[in-house]
């Protein structure tokens, strides 16, 4: 029998080194590939939470510039009270997992400005999340 040599071992017999060369590409290919979805289930999941987070923003956003647009300031309430509205979707139509609260007083006392604090609430994957936004304005956009 002719004895062959392979990376300087004396091998007799070289059959199943290709089978075992397989084994080894297709485990180290596997472990390649669970990397990759682990990443691309990270990506996605974090990408889902930036939009909530974003849509969240945006609804208390909407809201804060609805309240600082007022144009005489005096009709806003000078002691703290809270209102809420809701539920929300991301459009900010009717219906969805957004819940929008806001409070409004008269911080400084001279009844020439308001404090005004907006939150927007939702739950996911079982989470209390939360987004929330203050200011001072004097009305009129300012």
């Amino acid at each position: 029998m002719k004895r062959i040599d392979l990376n300087g071992i004396g091998v007799k017999n070289p059959k199943g080194y290709m089978m075992v060369e397989a084994l080894i590409s297709i485990a180290i290919f596997a472990i390649g590939f669970l990397a990759v979805a682990t990443l691309v289930f990270s990506a996605t999941r974090n990408n889902t939470n930036g939009n909530l987070l974003t849509q969240a923003n945006m609804l208390a956003r909407q809201q804060m510039e609805l309240l600082k647009s007022t144009p005489d300031i005096t009709t806003l309430p000078q002691t703290l009270q809270t209102f809420s509205d809701g539920p929300w979707d991301g459009n900010g139509n009717p219906g969805g997992i957004y819940t929008r609260s806001w409070t409004i007083q008269d911080a400084l006392g001279f009844n020439t400005s308001r404090e005004i604090q907006v939150t927007v609430n939702w739950t996911w994957r079982g989470q209390d999340r939360s987004v929330v936004l203050t200011t001072l304005t004097e009305g009129n956009g300012t």
